[in-house]
């Protein structure tokens, strides 16, 4: 069975480098795809590598039904494509940068597909981690910090909980024994079917 792996947890736990260290040690292989979020944020912006659009063309895109999901967050507009849907049809795995907020509407979408995988990060390396972008003032990044404890209380038990507080090396390694558990084996770096 193919899988949604939905990718979840706060600014700055690391998940963009997580994607990509999974993605460097698949090297395109197997049957796992990795989804393009779409964004009304400048692709030069740093972290995940996405589709930016206009707010024009993400409305445009919107009504003609080619997303699965969206939602608003931090000033910007974030969606995923319904190409996912024709990816898990045809039998590929998928892995996809997702919003705590919208489990709910994901796991409509996806049903028993969805695999939800929590990326957590010890507190203080978290306060560490947002101070050091120097992106938000310090009440912004208490505020963070205070929706990521109601979001770790709400989603306790009910997602696979992936502590990137350490090496991320160690955190990659991680995400795809995860991936494997779910998909297949891994044999020389390759996910395979099992």
């Amino acid at each position: 069975m193919a899988h949604l792996f939905y990718l979840m947890g706060p600014s700055g736990s690391g998940k963009d480098s997580l994607i990509t260290g999974l993605r460097e040690q698949l090297g395109g292989q197997g049957p796992l795809l990795f989804a393009h979020r779409y964004i009304t944020r400048c692709w030069q912006s740093g972290g995940e590598n996405h589709v930016e659009l206009s707010e024009q063309e993400f409305d445009q895109r919107l009504r003609s039904g080619l997303f699965m999901l969206h939602w608003n967050a931090n000033g910007c507009r974030y969606a995923v494509g319904r190409e996912v849907e024709h990816w898990l049809n045809t039998g590929h795995s998928v892995l996809v940068n997702g919003s705590r907020g919208h489990l709910d509407e994901a796991r409509t979408c996806f049903g028993s597909a969805l695999v939800p995988v929590l990326v957590s990060v010890e507190e203080e390396q978290l306060r560490s981690r947002l101070m050091a972008r120097g992106r938000e003032s310090a009440e912004q990044i208490e505020a963070r910090l205070e929706r990521n404890r109601r979001f770790r209380q709400r989603l306790a038990g009910d997602a696979e909980v992936l502590d990137n507080s350490g090496d991320l090396e160690q955190s990659v390694s991680q995400l795809t024994r995860l991936v494997q558990r779910y998909s297949g084996a891994l044999h020389d770096g390759v996910l395979v079917d099992a």
